[in-house]
């Protein structure tokens, strides 16, 4: 980033790394912590891909088989909250969203676009977390009515830069991410 005190520069920087872990497997935003809040109010946390982001819409998009404990999360509180650090950037980007669960034919786009071999994600039996007698006593077949997307609208970010000088701003987008500085 060419000026430091420069918000919209530093908040098009947290973009930028969202936008490549779409793109690029290898990138560490492809792979975010998600949070979410259990049904019995526990908090919860996993690793789960990152699978589109926009920017102007302020959407992220993530994919799960519709029986996981997180659809269960979110249909009671649709909030989730992400994390995630950049290394090479010194960059960790939190941020708070609402979530709308998608299926059936509304998500057809994104399931063609789903590899064959990860479609086998969709689908587990017994449902994902269920106790098993042994460790591989559960089979993975790919059932497209067990594929969801969810779609991620970003209410708020924290993104805190922890190089020699730290920085730290919150944008929010009830003010249109207009940004303030906060101290780190």
């Amino acid at each position: 980033m060419s000026d430091p005190n420069d918000l919209q520069a530093f908040l098009n920087e947290a973009w930028y790394h969202l936008l490549h872990g779409v793109a690029d497997s290898r990138s560490p935003a492809r792979l975010p912590s998600f949070c979410t809040v259990s049904p019995e109010g526990k908090p919860e946390v996993r690793i789960v891909a990152l699978r589109g982001a926009e920017q102007a819409s302020g959407v992220l998009e993530v994919h799960t088989d519709i029986a996981t404990a997180k659809v269960a999360a979110l249909r009671q509180t649709p909030l989730a909250a992400f994390l995630i650090w950049v290394p090479e950037a010194d960059l960790q980007i939190r941020l708070t969203a609402s979530v709308e669960i998608q299926t059936g034919e509304g998500v057809e786009a994104q399931w063609r676009k789903v590899p064959a071999a990860s479609r086998v994600s969709y689908g587990t039996t017994p449902v994902p977390g269920t106790p098993i007698k042994d460790v591989f006593a559960y089979e993975k077949p790919a059932d497209r009515a067990k594929f969801a997307v969810l779609r991620c609208t970003i209410t708020e970010m924290d993104i805190v830069h922890l190089g020699a000088s730290h920085r730290r701003a919150s944008f929010v987008a009830a003010d249109q991410w207009a940004g303030a500085w906060l101290a780190p």
